[in-house]
């Protein structure tokens, strides 16, 4: 018999070996710990009100015209919460820190970092990510298609960010210069560093967003 398996020398009706108790105590600490989730002090599941200070986890969001019911740690951002909790994966995380654009989505028509913005602040407002652009039959926004037309980015991982600060700089100045619109996306960086084309493509969906709205 291994040491392992060699009964404890405890007297009693059941003699146990180590490794039965062990699988045991972490048997049962995973029923506990489930039961103290499920059981939690939580107005939406008990009942009862969140203990002072305490954060509600189980909250509603708005995002791209649904409401999404979804479990929220206290300290989780806002990208985290779309990417793996929602699944949309358009919002790209690059340097999680504020600094390159890539995660960019629109708050109440209003461009953010969404991984510096936690999901509990933005619980009463409205949120676009680059999923919620097109039209329900399937027509792109006017910036979309820009940057089809003109092709205007090597790798795409930066791209869903500069589409959502350009969709929401024009609903600001729907008619920028290259200039103001280049000042209007400076948030977002592109690591393939080709601007020139990027704004080029920003700026024919400017044009074509001026279309649509005069109909």
């Amino acid at each position: 018999m291994s040491n392992d398996d060699a009964p404890t020398t405890r007297s009693g009706p059941t003699s146990l070996g180590r490794r039965t108790f062990i699988k045991g105590v972490i048997a049962g600490g995973v029923a506990v710990s489930s039961a103290a989730y499920l059981f939690r002090q939580s107005p939406t599941l008990s009942g009862q009100t969140a203990r002072a200070g305490g954060v509600e986890r189980l909250v509603t969001l708005n995002v791209n015209g649904q409401d999404r019911r979804v479990d929220v740690a206290p300290q989780e951002t806002m990208a985290t919460t779309l990417r793996y909790k929602l699944g949309l994966t358009g919002t790209k995380l690059g340097c999680d820190r504020a600094e390159c654009g890539a995660c960019t989505v629109l708050v109440d028509g209003v461009p953010r970092y969404s991984c510096s913005v936690l999901t509990h602040t933005v619980r009463s407002s409205d949120i676009t990510t680059i999923e919620g652009l097109a039209a329900p039959d399937g027509t792109l926004h006017p910036v979309q298609q820009g940057v089809i037309e003109e092709q205007g980015f090597q790798c795409a991982y930066c791209m869903s960010g500069f589409i959502m600060s350009a969709v929401g700089f024009l609903r600001q100045n729907p008619n920028p210069t290259r200039e103001e619109l280049a000042h209007g996306v400076s948030g977002n960086l592109c690591r393939c560093q080709d601007y020139d084309k990027i704004l080029t493509a920003l700026h024919r969906g400017a044009e074509l967003s001026r279309e649509v709205a005069r109909g």
